[in-house]
């Protein structure tokens, strides 16, 4: 997870630096109570949760491939994804949907992040941090620093239909709904290829349920190993993609009790008509629609749904 690209006002006052279980750094948003990463560690988040479900290996050499990232936080997962491409020998172009530089500032100044890149990844970095902008041999990226939910907009009207992986690695939907609406996952969605994956650690049912009736064919990525499971755990992300994805140990279809959450006022979706609404705002809108949809019948409480499943 990354810090919300939302207006300037929401921007947070302070982080604190965090090592994951992997020994890899991550940070802590003081203002929003949550890190960037999973208590594994950034890297080993990055490469179960985002690397391995896009099976680069599908590419042969010399294959180009479209990435947007939506929040780019520290730059550990467009490092991985340097790194991966350039031992593949894929052509890359990268595009970081992110409002803060202060995150990637501090991990950039961090001795503990700095150590595991190559040379040539930690100059990629650097450039984007300062300039925007990078240029490699093999790879182009850019961060068009902003609100999210603008550069994805403008991106839209260049890379419409064209992108091959779109990394959804924003705060929480209840920390920060505003990258999760009905509205920015349709934006999103829109950018995909025919043959193009959305993938995120986000197994929130108000997501996937816009995910569904964007239609798109939902999986849930595999718990990976020794994590807990039980309680709220129970995938380690979700993938979508317009044709259902050969079947593979990285995913599985969505559980019975995974679609009955959906019905509920939990996959009740977030909505941002206008792209300006701030977080407050957008958690009243939906708290309402929730109100309104189970006095309707047209959902059931989520309180109704764990017990059904005794969760």
């Amino acid at each position: 997870m990354t810090w919300p690209a939302s207006a300037p006002e929401q921007a947070p006052e302070g982080f604190a630096e965090r090592q994951g279980d992997d020994g890899s750094f991550s940070l802590w948003s003081k203002a929003y109570g949550e890190g960037f990463h999973s208590g594994r560690g950034a890297l080993r988040e990055a490469r179960e949760t985002f690397l391995a479900p896009s099976q680069l290996e599908r590419l042969a050499p010399g294959a180009r491939l479209k990435v947007v990232e939506v929040c780019v936080g520290t730059g550990t997962n467009l490092g991985l994804l340097l790194e991966a491409c350039a031992i593949r020998g894929l052509h890359l172009e990268w595009w970081g949907l992110e409002l803060d530089p202060r995150p990637l500032g501090l991990a950039l100044a961090a001795g503990d992040f700095r150590r595991p890149w190559q040379p040539a990844t930690l100059q990629a970095l650097e450039q984007l941090l300062t300039q925007g902008s990078w240029r490699g041999e093999d790879a182009t990226c850019q961060i068009p620093w902003g609100d999210a939910r603008q550069t994805l907009l403008e991106l839209l009207g260049e890379e419409r239909g064209q992108i091959d992986l779109v990394w959804h690695d924003a705060f929480s939907p209840q920390r920060c709904p505003q990258l999760w609406t009905l509205e920015f996952l349709e934006a999103a969605v829109a950018l995909m290829a025919p043959g193009g994956r959305w993938i995120s650690y986000c197994s929130a049912a108000a997501v996937r349920e816009v995910l569904g009736l964007l239609g798109l064919h939902r999986v849930a990525l595999d718990l990976p190993e020794g994590l807990p499971t039980g309680g709220n755990r129970w995938s380690g992300g979700t993938m979508a993609t317009f044709t259902p994805p050969a079947p593979s140990p990285l995913w599985r279809e969505l559980s019975a009790m995974e679609l009955d959450h959906l019905a509920s006022t939990a996959g009740e979706p977030y909505r941002d008509p206008s792209g300006r609404e701030d977080a407050a705002s957008i958690l009243e809108t939906r708290r309402e629609a929730q109100a309104g949809a189970l006095g309707s019948g047209r959902r059931a409480s989520s309180s109704a749904w764990r017990r059904r499943w005794d969760l």
